[in-house]
């Protein structure tokens, strides 16, 4: 699968709202004329319609790209070789006994 395949872009995003646009304005148009329920096979497909683009918005709108993925994974190594830093200590030179010589 391509990467362009795997994001979802700005355009295909402008796409599906104007879809659930179009599906409320049905919506209302069919209600308003009494028919909502007469017309119950073409809601169903542009409801199986809008299911499957919002399924892919979903999947691929949190997809990763390679660039981000590795991104990410620089980030949170620098995190964790924060965190196994030294931590400083609260001793100081003063703290011990002079040796008894």
């Amino acid at each position: 699968m391509s990467e362009q395949e795997q994001t979802y872009d700005e355009g295909r995003a402008r796409n599906l709202e104007q879809l659930l646009r179009a599906f409320a304005n049905r919506i209302q148009e069919l209600d308003g004329q009494g028919r909502l329920l007469d017309q119950a096979g073409e809601l169903m497909r542009l409801i199986g319609d809008i299911r499957s683009e919002l399924f892919h918005y979903e999947v691929r709108i949190t997809y990763d790209t390679p660039e981000i993925a590795d991104n990410r994974r620089i980030v949170r190594d620098a995190q964790q070789h924060d965190e196994l830093k030294w931590q400083r200590s609260e001793w100081t030179p003063d703290e011990d006994e002079k040796p008894e010589w």
